[in-house]
């Protein structure tokens, strides 16, 4: 696993975007004692309340003369999946099922934001938790095992018609019988009114307001035992889980977001990161985060919001630029300050021979996990230049899904070779072969994060004037009316340099003609 990751992080950095050329890797920044970002420690294994020969139990200790007339029968299964690969991962999601990668019926000593299993090889995919219904169909070709049989009212629909049972005091009950009645609220002794835990995350962007807004679009996810619940935020950081507790609660954020991105790792290779929020009261919590709230819970929050903001604005009046690819991957580096889009989950250039011989065993790995876009943060003290990185990799994104994947390989190719050729400067000297591509990508990429950057906070910031390309034609045609969405159609795949990129404007807007050529002129 570490010569995997040594591998990978120097890949991310030969295929950085980034004018400060190569930094070598080092360790993250250490997590606070508050919110811990290590690996989960399992104490011991605890009695699961919500079996169901634990359920029928205290159902006979509170209704002994009706215990005899109710047959509980199992709503859910507790089980535990092995998948083999991203492809088997995948589809388990797809099926619905809500995995954690850790035992749901253990004593957590300290928390963390993931687990591995010590007798599963670290460079696989660990055992995946979940709680599906007795009714699911397990797919023939992905190992499983079956925990415990369960019963949780809520999916039962026959307690709807029952009036004289009630099963939130059964569910405590069970608690107290299986000797975990000190998670309840008021003790093992008193009770608790059950709810339906609700809240607001928010962060605040300091280059905007002091005002706190919602991290938008993400999961928050919370369980006791194998109850478990979720939902994603709403624009605001609004959300209400789909479950109601009477216990104190586990909280998680899930960086995938309802846009389809998604943000990890957690030190191992799964592809959304979690974040711990710990136990919290059953009736939900509020979270504000800012620049001094634990570094890796903020960067990720800035970036869900950048990437939740950048497919919003993707659609206006009409003209659309292409969103990212529905299930892109984003892994974040808080001690490398290159960033890249190598699309590496789409297919691009993962295939090249150059990278083939460079990696060797090590490409089956590299073709299951690595990202498609790498985000290096260690030069980004706020919310603003985490911001602004995002937004250009997220343009970038845009430009592969409109150029295609032989665009991209050869654009990549020409990356990594100008590393070599160029004395190790990220983007070449614009003289060599192939740097008619890069002129292209890096022209529109900094030209949108520009944009995005002045529509978000108001000023009038420029980025990347200083390379040989010149973002500033794309500015200027913006500011004379051909907008980045107009731009946008022209980045096809034969679209190979700068003079193909001038024709192909003048040909979707012919009426603009004199414009086009005075603006490539200007910067010639």
């Amino acid at each position: 696993m570490k010569r995997f990751l040594l591998a990978a992080a120097l890949f991310y950095a030969l295929t950085a975007c980034n004018k400060s050329g190569l930094e070598a890797p080092g360790t993250e920044p250490g997590w606070s004692e508050s919110l811990s970002h290590e690996m989960i420690v399992l104490g011991e294994r605890l009695e699961n309340p919500y079996k169901v020969s634990n359920i029928s139990k205290a159902l006979a200790r509170l209704y002994p003369t009706k215990a005899d007339r109710i047959d509980v029968k199992p709503t859910s299964l507790y089980v535990r999946f092995l998948p083999v690969g991203d492809e088997q991962f995948d589809r388990l999601e797809s099926l619905g099922i809500q995995m954690m990668d850790h035992p749901l019926d253990f004593r957590i000593v300290r928390d963390g934001d993931y687990y591995h299993d010590p007798e599963v090889p670290e460079e696989e995919i660990t055992w995946q938790y979940a709680v599906v219904s007795t009714g699911f169909e397990f797919p023939g070709d992905i190992k499983y095992e079956i925990i415990d049989e369960c019963y949780i009212a809520e999916d039962d629909p026959s307690t709807k018609s029952d009036s004289e049972i009630d099963w939130t005091e059964v569910e405590n009950e069970s608690y107290r019988l299986t000797g975990n009645g000190d998670m309840l609220c008021g003790g093992s002794k008193g009770g608790y009114k059950e709810s339906f835990p609700a809240g607001r995350i928010t962060i605040i962007d300091d280059g905007v307001s002091r005002t706190p807004v919602g991290v938008a679009g993400v999961r928050v996810s919370c369980n006791s035992f194998i109850k478990v619940g979720h939902a994603f935020t709403d624009e605001d950081g609004y959300y209400k889980i789909d479950r109601s507790y009477s216990s104190d609660v586990r909280y998680r954020l899930v960086f995938k977001n309802t846009k389809g991105f998604c943000i990890g790792f957690n030190l191992l290779l799964t592809p959304a990161s979690n974040s711990t929020l710990g136990k919290n009261p059953p009736d939900g919590v509020d979270v504000v985060i800012d620049g001094n709230s634990d570094r890796k819970l903020f960067s990720r929050c800035v970036v869900n919001n950048a990437g939740y903001e950048y497919y919003s604005k993707c659609a206006r009046d009409g003209y659309k630029i292409k969103t990212p690819p529905s299930n892109l991957r984003i892994w974040l580096f808080q001690s490398l300050s290159a960033s890249s889009s190598p699309m590496l989950q789409q297919g691009a250039w993962i295939d090249n021979s150059i990278l083939s011989d460079y990696l060797g065993p090590y490409i089956a790995l590299i073709k299951i996990f690595l990202p498609d876009i790498t985000l290096g943060l260690s030069g980004c003290k706020d919310y603003a230049s985490i911001f602004d990185v995002a937004m250009h990799e997220f343009a970038h994104a845009s430009h592969f899904v409109q150029a295609g994947k032989n665009f991209w390989d050869e654009y990549i190719h020409f990356i990594l070779k100008s590393f070599v050729t160029s004395g190790w400067v990220v983007y070449g000297t614009g003289t060599e072969d192939g740097a008619g591509r890069c002129a292209v990508g890096e022209m529109w990429a900094y030209y949108v994060q520009t944009i995005l950057h002045r529509e978000h906070y108001g000023d009038m910031a420029f980025f990347g004037g200083s390379h040989w390309f010149s973002p500033q034609i794309l500015l200027n045609l913006d500011d004379r009316g051909i907008d980045r969405f107009r731009i946008f159609k022209a980045l096809k795949p034969d679209v190979i340099d700068v003079e193909s990129l001038q024709d192909e404007l003048i040909s979707l807007y012919p009426e603009s003609k004199s414009i086009i050529n005075q603006a490539f002129d200007r910067y010639e």
